[in-house]
């Protein structure tokens, strides 16, 4: 019973810190990269999809990213997705077939700037494996009648080292994150 529980909880901490990577790869170094704008909503005949599913992108330099939409008419839109992306500085420009996006270079108030979010949504994916640390915890005082303290208490000690070990994950990312971003 409690191994189910611990098993939910591992899955779920997993789960999270996989989000939290992916948020971690949206926040942009100094090179432009494809991932930093798979969240891109664009508004495509009235509804929000995202922009990987309306054009293909490519890396042909550092600093700049190609984007080829697969219908002609959705540049305008696409165009005007990316210049709405907060905290992102790109600069697209469209030549009737293809858009380039030119990431301008950071400068080091920016990247300390950056690296502020960076921490950020690291604290947010810690709050959300705490969360699910409480409601495993409360999974196991659920079985208080059925099972004896020790073998509460010894599950209890399993979620803490399976959630020091998914806060591990966040803070190894995080500082692998943190050096990519002051990288000059």
């Amino acid at each position: 019973m409690i191994a189910e529980v611990l098993s939910d909880a591992s899955e779920r901490m997993a789960k999270a810190v996989e989000v939290a990577k992916e948020d971690f790869s949206n926040v942009r170094t100094g090179r432009a990269n494809p991932a930093m704008f798979q969240k891109v909503m664009v508004t495509y005949y009235g509804t929000p999809t995202p922009l990987a599913q309306l054009a293909s992108m490519q890396n042909p330099e550092a600093r700049t990213l190609l984007i080829t939409p697969f219908d002609k008419s959705a540049l305008r839109d696409i165009e005007q997705a990316i210049r709405d992306v907060p905290n992102l500085d790109a600069n697209p420009t469209n030549d009737g077939n293809v858009i380039r996006v030119t990431m301008p270079e950071l400068t080091e108030e920016r990247r300390k700037e950056y690296v502020k979010i960076v921490k950020a949504k690291a604290e947010d994916a810690k709050v959300s494996l705490r969360n699910i640390r409480r409601s495993a915890k409360d999974g196991i005082d659920a079985f208080k009648g059925e099972l004896g303290d020790d073998e509460r208490a010894r599950g209890e000690k399993e979620l803490e080292a399976i959630t020091k070990k998914f806060v591990d994950a966040i803070d190894d990312a995080l500082k692998h994150k943190e050096a990519e971003l002051l990288k000059v």
